[in-house]
């Protein structure tokens, strides 16, 4: 009796905790969401929530832009091949399944599709970035109307000049008296990629993090996958990297999700939905530790995109004195919206905790930065001539993968907010200097 009311307990305790994490109901409605920085792009037409109207007689003039380059292949040709070669050498020997016979056979025909493609922008890519221009034309006519200037810069790398390509071929398109000013340039990785100043430090704290994060990575039991794709479970315990195995695997099977050839196609299911749930958790926390607002790297890594952010103020400045229009649109990685993110502090995106077995209950990188994902700073301003020049009569509203969302400030007009409460805070966080050598916490 006693033991069956501990059961009993247990489950109800089991049944609470799942409810309570919102990433396992995620994850079971939609498996895709498991790739992490790999997700495309899941917001379209029909899902997007509808905008709240302005206060009355305001009207947006500017936006203030920064994208993550479109759904792509995988970064090299590694990537690709990685997972092929230890199941090729147990197939020369006769030893895969059924199963891994199929799953060799796909990884293959992926392998030979992604050939002098590596980190390429892909077809579903394109469609985003022409999707998310169309709509940001739509939802704020009065910023792209008639004659004006949009200037539009890049990380040189060619995914993410092909992503604005495509943003502003579609704006041209839809007005032809846009005038665009472009540029990809190692001028500017500072602002749209991770070449900054502190380079050297705080990407020596980046690395730190890879003993917390590689903890969870090989916490993942991996035995069932790898048994299910080969026969002999000595020679897999024995000549198989297991974790590496099923790691290479679910990298690939994840991607798919960004191309068209491969709809059809599905490697997930080749892990079960607990593999693919703890695949994704310890990937989480890779994302949070590496780019976020964890204790782990005293709350620091942020704030390599402080160049990133006084650019986004000092534009908007100008647009402002200037009584100006238009947007500024910057095209860079998801390694850069992240801390961006962070810094302008979105909805629960500057999290902060130490407790990393808990943050999948509290913190989900899906949220933030799938393939195309984007931060819209959206400037508004009493419609009539001969007001809406004194920066105290600017709102702005922030977008985040085009759905607005909260920032840390007081406003009666929720999702607009006071550009005068912003401002200075955004400025001062972009100028803070960060001592990058203090050594991060064990």
């Amino acid at each position: 009796m006693r033991n069956s009311i501990l059961a009993l307990l247990l489950c109800t305790l089991l049944a609470t905790c799942a409810a309570a994490q919102p990433s396992r109901h995620d994850l079971q409605r939609n498996p895709l969401l498991c790739a992490a920085n790999h997700v495309a792009y899941p917001w379209n037409d029909s899902n997007l929530p509808r905008l709240t109207p302005p206060p009355a007689g305001y009207e947006p003039f500017y936006i203030d832009h920064y994208g993550r380059h479109g759904s792509r292949w995988l970064s090299t040709a590694a990537d690709y091949t990685d997972p092929i070669e230890p199941l090729a050498k147990a197939e020369r020997k006769g030893l895969l399944t059924a199963r891994g016979r199929q799953l060799l056979a796909q990884l293959r025909a992926v392998q030979q599709a992604s050939r002098l493609r590596t980190g390429e922008l892909s077809d579903v890519g394109a469609e985003q970035h022409q999707a998310i221009a169309r709509r940001m034309y739509e939802r704020f006519p009065q910023v792209f109307a008639g004659q004006v200037t949009v200037e539009a810069r890049s990380s040189v790398v060619i995914r993410c000049i092909l992503s604005m390509l495509n943003e502003t071929s579609t704006l041209a398109a839809l007005n032809p008296d846009i005038s665009f000013v472009t540029d990809a340039s190692e001028h500017d990785m500072h602002i749209t990629a991770w070449k900054n100043a502190d380079n050297p430090r705080s990407n020596a704290l980046r690395r730190s993090m890879d003993k917390v994060s590689d903890r969870y990575q090989q916490a993942v039991a991996s035995s069932r996958f790898v048994n299910a794709l080969v026969s002999d479970t000595a020679y897999a315990a024995d000549s198989i990297d297991a974790q590496r195995l099923m790691r290479d695997v679910f990298d690939v099977a994840g991607s798919l999700q960004n191309h068209h050839a491969f709809d059809p196609m599905s490697l997930l299911d080749y892990f079960t939905p607990e593999e693919r749930y703890q695949l994704w958790r310890a990937a989480n926390i890779y994302w949070y530790t590496h780019s976020a607002n964890a204790v782990a790297n005293g709350g620091r890594m942020p704030y390599v995109e402080r160049d990133l952010l006084a650019h986004m103020v000092a534009t908007a400045d100008s647009v402002i004195a200037c009584h100006g229009r238009g947007a500024t649109l910057r095209f860079g990685h998801e390694t850069c919206l992240l801390p961006l993110a962070c810094m302008l502090e979105i909805d629960n995106a500057n999290y902060s905790t130490a407790c990393l077995d808990s943050l999948d209950y509290n913190w989900q990188c899906y949220n933030y930065f799938p393939m195309g994902c984007n931060i819209q700073l959206v400037f508004y301003r009493p419609s009539k001539k001969g007001t809406g020049n004194k920066p105290g009569d600017v709102l702005v509203k922030v977008l985040l993968n085009e759905q607005e969302a909260r920032l840390p400030f007081k406003t009666k007009t929720w999702p607009y907010y006071r550009w005068s409460d912003l401002r200075d805070y955004y400025y001062r966080k972009a100028h803070t200097p960060i001592d990058w050598t203090i050594a991060a916490p064990a």
